[in-house]
Parts: structure tokens; sequence; C-alpha cells
């Protein structure tokens, strides 16, 4: 009798200690809503390296941002920092993007965003203009922070 009570109160301090690493759907949500405001800030006609920092702070040390149509992959905070702000260099002419579909699971948001603007790159002599929708994944890790991003591009 006494293990079962044993085992009992360890499956219960187990599953309660794991309810507390998961977020609700609100807090996905929420958390969604800031990846893409955070995304959207870092690239206006007007963005600086503070809203770069900003953006990087919301991933975690040893994060992921994958490319999958490009087989590209972020893994190094200096990396991604110096190469946005390389990005500074180009002319944003004008920069959004549209959220318009959630899906929440366990530690994890997809995102459905329409993405659009124009912009003409440094290394280029003309505007580029696009309108993609894409579709990313967020997962988090038990701070809260994102450690993988998978961007399917459209």
């Amino acid at each position: 009798m006494k293990k079962s009570i044993l085992v009992l109160i360890s499956f219960l301090f187990v599953f309660s200690s794991n309810a507390k690493d998961t977020f609700t759907s609100e807090q996905l949500i929420e958390k969604a809503k800031t990846f893409v405001a955070a995304k959207n800030a870092r690239q206006q006609p007007n963005t600086t390296i503070k809203e770069i920092e900003n953006y990087i702070s919301l991933l975690s040390d040893d994060f992921i941002d994958e490319h999958v149509k490009f087989k590209f992959t972020y893994t190094d905070k200096a990396k991604l920092r110096k190469d946005m702000i390389s990005k500074l260099k180009d002319e944003v002419i004008r920069s959004n993007i549209e959220i318009n579909e959630v899906m929440v699971g366990a530690n994890v948001v997809f995102i459905k965003m329409t993405e659009s603007g124009k912009v003409k790159p440094a290394h280029l002599d003309k505007a580029i203009e696009y309108n993609k929708t894409n579709i990313v994944s967020l997962e988090f890790d038990k701070s809260g922070l994102v450690k993988h991003i998978r961007r399917h591009h459209g």
C-alpha cells in the first residue's frame, strides 16, 4: 500500500512539474504576436540596432532558425546579428507582416502570415517588391524563449 501511494505521489509530482513547463494557448498566441511584431520592426525604413537586439532577445542561446525551402539554418546569435545589421544598408521602402492564422500545440505555435514590402537591397540597382504567404513554426523552451524556428516560404 505504501508503495502504491509513493508511486501515485511520484506521478502527481512529475505531471504537475511538466504542466508548469508548458504554456497556455493564450500565452502561445501572445508569444507569436510578439515574435511577429519584433520581426516586422526589424524590417522597417527606420529600423535601428535596438529593434534587431529586441528580436534576438526572443531567441534562446541554443536556437535554430531553419529556412526549410532554402536549406539554410542559423544557430549563432553573433552571425545572425551581424547579418541583420548588414541589412540596415538596404533601403526599406515599406514592409508589413500580417498574421492570417495561428494554430497552437504543446509549446509550439504555427503562424500563417503574409509578408509584403518593397526593398532596394544595397547590392542591387532596383527595388524588389514581394507579397508572400509563409508558414512559420516557433518552438519554445521552458523559459518561453524561441528555441526552434522553421520557416516554410510560400
